[in-house]
């Protein structure tokens, strides 16, 4: 993709790649835009007739003649400014469509790592608020300056048709005028990615603290928070003025040297007239052309200002564009899991560390083996790399060293979505989104029917409570599940498991901030769920340990021992202990 790096010429390039697949709109534009220009400067020449012929022949047939021609030349040029306008605005709302659904879809393809080390909130506005501004100026401001162009070079050439010797006058100050174009435009571009980004620092901080508001009131957090927002809007605020001060500058510039032309122009212009030399006709035309030119040159230095920002835009986009995701299938000796998989895992000697945390493995040396159809518990303090676990089954990142077995086959050599159908997680903090209940339980299969999902909420325990809510399965819920108990979520995130009906589960069990009715309820529904599949549980609470067939004690990224309940309580000092004290055995 290009490089907006050379802005603006960049910007056409990026816009030119979009627009490319709407050639019928561009052509219409292209028409309709060369048509407006036309007909704008033949205007200079009825203002000439008008003059010339009607005013100063004294002839009202000749000044009814030249009336009429103005007003079809305005006519028409009213009516190629609407097909201009529409199909250029379509053209920018279609393209800023389109670029919001690739940015989108890549994002979904990175590993989450990415978004680890990436704001989430900061890559929203990127995908809003630079998309929106991209909108503005493919839709309005490129073809403000071909319109422009066009404009200046047709009246360039009008000026030298009518008279050379004034034409000259003017020439005289375009490289005047080209000079603070390429001063300030350099240092507008910086200035524009600059404040592109400190709006992006607003909206992030705006994100995190509306999502957070509780803990923030909870802790009377406001004064601190009103003061930091405070000091990054005025960081914006500050970069914003910056920019603003050198496009002024820039403007300015322009309009001194292009009127001062003008002025000089109109004076050599008007001795002219008063010698004989041109008639007021002509002289009529060339200030009508002279006028015209300085117009598109002022606002194409002006459309260059919304350029520089374009390109800050669509640099930041580029960016996103080019991240590639650390999780890719394999370029070579793609394997394919057949349609009904056994659930058999095997890790051998896996060994993981985070990025930020290189020297300190999360996973070291890790062996384990997971029988078809067998429940396995995870159990050790917080920190001994169970998550971790969890996450390089489903592939969310790759092991350093060491690989991971599904039926034989290294997870590696699958496509990642082959790899995830055989997968279902219940996370310790149910992920809900906003929508309805049932749209909830859809994510586990999006083509499931209305009778598979009350039969997945009622295997999950849940069909009760939602059969209780105003509109049932139809009742839309906030963000996260807002408006529902900490069971109700978790049965919920059950219920979706059960539809996917996956033949491994990986249960973060999260009983444990539940009061003891809810707890009976998703326990029941977490061992219906378990049945005849390949489980992993993280276990938090002795019944789920004392269920499992195995369990496996982990400590500092390293499994201590495997065995049944009665094996680890004998034989192992820290499962005692976590007995002991965790779950008050």
């Amino acid at each position: 993709m290009a490089n907006p790096r050379t802005a603006p010429l960049g910007l056409f390039r990026f816009a030119l790649e979009w627009i490319a697949p709407y050639r019928l709109a561009v052509a219409g534009a292209a028409l309709a835009l060369l048509f407006t220009a036309t007909v704008t400067l033949s205007i200079g020449q009825g203002l000439r007739l008008l003059i010339d012929k009607g005013l100063a022949a004294g002839e009202p047939a000749l000044l009814n003649q030249s009336i009429m021609i103005f007003m079809v030349l305005v006519v028409a040029l009213a009516i190629g400014t609407f097909a201009r306008f529409y199909l250029v605005s379509w053209l920018g709302e279609r393209v800023v469509a389109d670029i919001r659904r690739r940015v989108f879809d890549h994002l979904l393809t990175l590993h989450p790592g990415f978004f680890d080390q990436n704001r989430s909130l900061e890559i929203q506005s990127r995908l809003t608020a630079d998309t929106t501004l991209l909108q503005t100026v493919i839709g309005s401001s490129v073809s403000m300056a071909l319109r422009n162009t066009l404009m200046m070079i047709g009246g360039i050439i009008w000026l030298f048709i009518t008279n050379l010797k004034l034409t000259l006058i003017v020439m005289i100050s375009v490289p005047l005028v080209v000079a603070p174009i390429l001063i300030f435009g350099r240092r507008v571009r910086g200035l524009s990615r600059s404040s592109q980004d400190r709006l992006a620092d607003v909206g992030s901080y705006v994100g995190e603290m509306l999502g957070q508001i509780k803990t923030v009131q909870a802790f009377n957090h406001e004064p601190v928070d009103r003061s930091r927002f405070a000091a990054v809007v005025e960081d914006a605020f500050g970069v914003a003025r910056r920019r603003i001060i050198q496009r002024a500058l820039l403007i300015v510039a322009v309009i001194v040297l292009v009127m001062g032309a003008v002025g000089v122009m109109l004076w050599v212009g008007g001795m002219d007239v008063i010698e004989g030399r041109i008639s007021g006709g002509e002289l009529a035309a060339f200030v009508f052309y002279a006028v015209i030119v300085g117009s598109a040159v002022g606002s194409i230095s002006e459309v260059i200002g919304e350029l520089q920002r374009a390109a800050g835009a669509a640099e930041r986009i580029v960016e996103l564009l080019r991240s590639r995701s650390e999780i890719l299938p394999p370029a070579t000796n793609l394997q394919r899991l057949p349609a009904t998989v056994s659930g058999e895992l095997a890790l051998e000697n896996v060994t993981f560390s985070y990025p930020a945390r290189p020297d300190s493995p999360a996973l070291n040396g890790v062996t384990l083996a997971v029988r078809p159809g067998e429940s396995l518990a995870l159990v050790g303090p917080s920190g001994a790399g169970k998550t971790t676990l969890f996450d390089l089954l489903l592939r969310f990142a790759d092991p350093q060293q060491g690989r991971i077995l599904l039926d034989g086959v290294d997870i590696r050599q699958l496509n990642p979505a082959d790899l995830r159908r055989c997968f279902a997680l219940v996370p310790q903090q149910p992920a809900l989104f906003y929508g309805t209940i049932e749209d909830n339980v859809l994510y586990g299969r999006p083509d499931a029917s209305a009778a598979e999902v009350e039969a997945a909420a009622r295997t999950a325990n849940a069909d009760e409570f939602i059969q209780q809510l105003p509109q049932g399965y139809k009742t839309r819920i906030g963000d996260g599940g807002v408006g529902l108990s900490g069971g109700q979520k978790q049965r919920i995130a059950i219920a979706r498991a059960v539809l996917a009906d996956a033949p491994i589960l990986l249960l973060d069990e999260a009983t444990s901030a539940l009061d003891a009715q809810s707890e009976h309820l998703v326990q029941q529904a977490m061992e219906r769920l378990m049945q005849g599949r390949t489980t992993l549980v993280i276990a938090h609470r002795l019944a789920t340990v004392m269920n499992a067939d195995r369990i496996a004690v982990m400590d500092q990224g390293k499994v201590q021992a495997v065995g049944s309940h009665a094996e680890m309580l004998r034989d192992n000092a820290l499962y005692a202990r976590l007995a002991e004290l965790q779950f008050n055995s």
